[in-house]
């Protein structure tokens, strides 16, 4: 990828802002109580209403939590910036905090919401009685019809507990709580930044209202044509990219890590290993744990330490004591990583969309991921979902999106994140004509804040309007610094001293771990 020259400098839309239909009046008209919040020193809460079907806005009700930091410069004051932090379901109430001590916090009033169904807004729940189900990374074909039923017996769980609010709890009803929290804020436009889940949900956003929209960075996309089953999918097959790129990696460096002198012998090694765990564990650990963690080596930062510990758990029969170290190691990564969570949000905002009915599709599906994308989320990804038996017809389908109306903005993409897929950046800001920032050789999923490239593209089109060339290009985290083979250095394989201590050290360096986003 070349990166491109120059920069645009974006003005403010004249449009004026869509005066609210008289049945949302009232609510527009609402006046905030707001009071401390218990999170941040500068942060306001407070609670607005909204209808629960916008169709029927006279009907029942329900609570949205709102949280605010005002801008700490009112000179240079701009607006307000609205936040989401992804999902679906993500709590995004104290988001705020997280560019409190940014720019940002000088010129906006940053506004952070749980949306509709989650934390303190009204909240949408799921009987909780249905177990994990017990398949293992790489099942029989007999073992995958308990992943068939464990999707059916979490739609029933959810139909039972979610009552009226569930058929309302989808991306359209959230952009539309976001225009009345714009008018309840007392302003003609919000400026927006979203991250995974809540770069759809921006998207959406402009496309109802597009007046209201003024600069906007969509962070770690989710492709437009892939709502929402294939964007699971993409989940395992880019984990598959990621673990043939370590492997590439790694096979180049023979002499640092005796695992192989190409990306075939390496995969072969994990192979083995897979292979090993699932007819006996080590320490504890199994096939489906081992083939999970395989989805951390998106992190770049942390390819020297993965393959020590792999290397370690390849010479376990030999160095029990090693295997031990590797295992804690590998444990204390899974644990730092970004766990998906089952809630009641998630289910009913995945069922906006259509999913296949047919079992035999997924059946199939399932065969495939099993056999060429196992590592990570790996068949699950493949699986089916609740929404496969969704006992509840929509109240309309998903929003068609364009960008009419409105300036363009920021997509941010990372080439290896294997949460949303790279390629949904590229199509995002085709679909909007916005501008894309590429984030190369990084799995990092949420780039603002966290790429210093990134950081100053964003900051100087939120803060001046200037957009980065449409097509450009920032360097990711950088690989460790192990020479390739021939390279005239001595680098005998040298293992850590504790690939423990290894793993505390790249989780407290930042180069794996939960961001708030």
């Amino acid at each position: 990828m070349a990166i491109l020259l120059g920069a645009v400098i974006v003005a403010g839309s004249a449009l004026p802002a869509q005066a609210a239909p008289e049945p949302l009046r009232e609510f527009h008209q609402q006046q905030p109580e707001w009071k401390p919040c218990a999170f941040h020193a500068a942060a306001e809460c407070a609670d607005i209403a909204v209808p629960m079907d916008y169709a029927r806005p006279g009907a029942e009700r329900i609570s949205i939590a709102l949280s605010r930091i005002r801008a700490s410069d009112p000179a240079r004051r701009r607006g307000v910036l609205l936040s989401n932090p992804g999902g679906p379901g993500g709590e995004g109430l104290e988001l705020p905090k997280a560019f409190a001590g940014t720019p940002l916090a000088k010129a906006y009033d940053l506004i952070g919401f749980d949306p509709r169904g989650v934390g303190r807004s009204t909240e949408l729940s799921c009987e909780d009685t249905v177990p994990d189900p017990k398949v293992r990374s790489r099942p029989t074909d007999a073992e995958m019809t308990v992943l068939v039923d464990h999707a059916r017996a979490v739609e029933a769980a959810c139909a039972k507990a979610g009552g009226e609010l569930r058929k309302h709890v989808n991306t359209a009803n959230t952009a539309r709580d976001m225009d009345v929290i714009r008018a309840v804020l007392g302003e003609k436009k919000i400026n927006y930044l979203g991250f995974s889940y809540g770069t759809y949900l921006g998207a959406v956003y402009g496309s109802l209202f597009p007046a209201a929209v003024d600069r906007s960075v969509l962070d770690s996309a989710v492709h437009p044509d892939w709502v929402w089953r294939d964007q699971f999918k993409q989940q395992a097959i880019a984990t598959k990219q990621s673990v043939q790129a370590w492997a590439e990696w790694v096979g180049e460096r023979n002499e640092s890590f005796g695992l192989g002198r190409s990306a075939a012998e390496v995969i072969a090694v994990v192979e083995r290993i897979s292979a090993r765990l699932a007819v006996k564990p080590i320490d504890g650990m199994t096939q489906t744990f081992f083939d999970r963690i395989l989805a951390a080596l998106r992190f770049r930062g942390g390819w020297q330490e993965f393959a020590e510990i792999i290397k370690g758990i390849s010479e376990a029969v030999e160095q029990p004591a090693r295997s031990a170290d590797a295992v804690r190691a590998l444990r204390l990564l899974h644990a730092a990583g970004i766990t998906p969570t089952r809630q009641g949000v998630f289910d009913a905002v995945l069922c906006e969309a259509d999913w296949p009915t047919d079992v035999s599709t997924y059946l199939d599906d399932m065969r495939t991921f099993r056999e060429k994308y196992p590592y990570g989320g790996g068949i699950v990804a493949a699986a089916p979902f609740p929404c496969t038996f969704r006992s509840f017809t929509p109240k309309e389908q998903p929003v068609r999106l364009q960008r009419k109306g409105y300036q363009a903005g920021l997509v941010v993409q990372a080439e290896a994140d294997a949460q949303t897929h790279y390629d949904g950046g590229p199509a995002l800001a085709e679909r909007l004509s916005h501008h894309l920032v590429s984030v190369a050789d990084e799995g990092e999923h949420g780039l603002y804040l966290f790429n210093p490239c990134v950081t100053r593209h964003v900051d100087r089109y939120l803060l001046d309007g200037v957009l980065p060339p449409s097509r450009s290009v920032c360097a990711g985290q950088p690989r460790p610094e192990v020479p390739e083979d021939g390279a005239g250095v001595n680098t005998r394989f040298a293992p850590t001293k504790s690939l423990e201590a290894a793993a505390r050290k790249l989780i407290a360096e930042g180069k794996v771990g939960h961001k708030p986003f």
